[in-house]
């Protein structure tokens, strides 16, 4: 199941920012990032206090501005808080209240979400906590001073958030079933695939069609596995997507593909992988879920005994940041090799879940290690300690070493392709951190 979603939101310069990157660089744990909407990567998941969620990160807001581009803010914002659990109202003491505060404030009451009301600023938070006063003013809870900047009353905060996030034990509700989002650019046969896997020897539980999203989950069993799948709205290019109801559509897909635990990217293969088409691969690929390319529309396309060897280069060529992918080639019209996708993704989503034994790993890695010597620098030379996988979905593992700046991103890369060697991961990113150990700890 998806973790909780935390929103930040705020008028422009209040810290919102600031806050995002302190809790996901160093107070939190990040456990990966997704692309969002209007930055390069506007989500990252996060822990405090071992209650996992995800915090969101929104551009300021300006309630009365007519300008196209608080408009498109707005909306960024409106779409965030209308998908988050809980919402961190920003505001700032120095400044003091401002109309555009009491504007955001009025919003945020229509939402009927539970809102945690930030003071940032405050130099001394203990000692001057009289400041954030007038903002009771607001009438949208206790305000609570913090200071970004210098970090501090932000453990208070985060205190006060995570009690409005789900127990565990609700949060598991959903914890057996496969969540499969399908994803592509419109016209792709999203659809249509979703309708072949659901009509063929399925058992169909229910149709739920989300009250704040458009994408359609359907609630199924395969094979004894209780399954969801996801069928979104096309994804196009941002500058073809200018009404606000396709706009809702094209985040409501990234958000989907956010709460999902396994990806179906749906190509037209009698047009082939174009430039979008890319970019949403990298959409799954940032989120770091397991996935398979899917070639639907195999049915037009003109073969001959050199073709599928021809698009898995073109793939190989446009797809090199993700070497690890699975292309099926389907027909979801005419059902050629569609009973295969099921199988796939159950695959893929099982190799994602995969737990390599801590022995194994390292007699894999130390035969790497002969084959190809650890880097050296300056005299000093790359000690490998031991490693272990830390997690899984996606599988991390950790090596502890004698110095981490000693490894150059070549043999990291290095690393990875010796483990995906001895091991089958394909369909799944891994990933591999470094971590310095003191040989007196050994």
């Amino acid at each position: 199941m998806a973790k909780p979603l935390v929103a930040i939101v705020g008028r422009p310069n209040v810290g919102k920012s600031t806050f995002f990157n302190k809790m996901a660089g160093k107070r939190l744990s990040i456990v990966d990032d997704c692309p969002g909407v209007t930055r390069d990567r506007i989500y990252a998941d996060t822990e405090w206090c071992g209650k996992q969620f995800t915090i969101v990160d929104t551009g300021g807001i300006e309630m009365s501005s007519t300008d196209k581009m608080f408009s498109y803010i707005r909306r960024q914002v409106e779409m965030a808080v209308d998908l988050a659990n809980v919402i961190i109202f920003f505001v700032d003491a120095k400044s003091g209240l401002m109309p555009d505060d009491y504007a955001v404030a009025d919003y945020l009451r229509t939402s009927k979400k539970p809102v945690v009301l930030a003071v940032n600023k405050v130099d001394n938070p203990k000692k001057d906590p009289v400041i954030a006063y007038d903002f009771y003013e607001l009438g949208i809870g206790e305000p609570i001073p913090v200071s970004c900047e210098q970090s501090l009353n932000l453990g208070d905060l985060l205190d006060v958030v995570i009690s409005y996030l789900p127990d565990n034990s609700e949060e598991d509700l959903d914890k057996d079933v496969l969540k499969i989002a399908v994803v592509g650019k419109p016209n792709a046969g999203k659809s249509m695939l979703v309708n072949k896997i659901l009509g063929q020897e399925r058992t169909i539980v229910s149709d739920v069609a989300g009250t704040t999203r458009d994408a359609i989950d359907t609630y199924f069993d395969y094979e004894n596995k209780k399954c969801c799948i996801i069928d979104t709205a096309g994804i196009r290019k941002k500058s073809k997507v200018e009404e606000d109801v396709e706009y809702y559509s094209v985040v409501r897909s990234i958000e989907a593909i956010r709460r999902s635990d396994v990806v179906a990217i749906v190509i037209d293969a009698s047009v082939g992988i174009t430039e979008q088409d890319v970019k949403i691969c990298g959409m799954v690929h940032d989120a770091r879920k397991p996935s398979i390319i899917v070639m639907n529309k195999w049915d037009l396309v003109e073969k001959d005994s050199y073709t599928i060897n021809t698009f898995n280069n073109k793939l190989d060529a446009e797809l090199k940041f993700m070497s690890y992918y699975k292309a099926i080639y389907i027909s979801a019209k005419t059902g050629q090799r569609s009973n295969v996708v099921m199988p796939s993704l159950l695959q893929v989503y099982e190799n994602a879940s995969k737990r390599v034994a801590t022995g194994i790993l390292n007699d894999v890695l130390t035969d790497a290690m002969i084959v190809n010597e650890p880097p050296s620098y300056k005299g000093k030379k790359l000690k490998v300690y031991y490693s272990t996988q830390a997690n899984t979905n996606p599988p991390t593992f950790i090596m502890f070493v004698n110095d981490e700046t000693l490894v150059h991103f070549s043999y990291k890369r290095y690393i990875e392709n010796s483990i995906r060697k001895a091991f089958d991961f394909s369909g799944t990113p891994i990933t591999i951190r470094i971590r310095n150990k003191d040989e007196e700890d050994i």
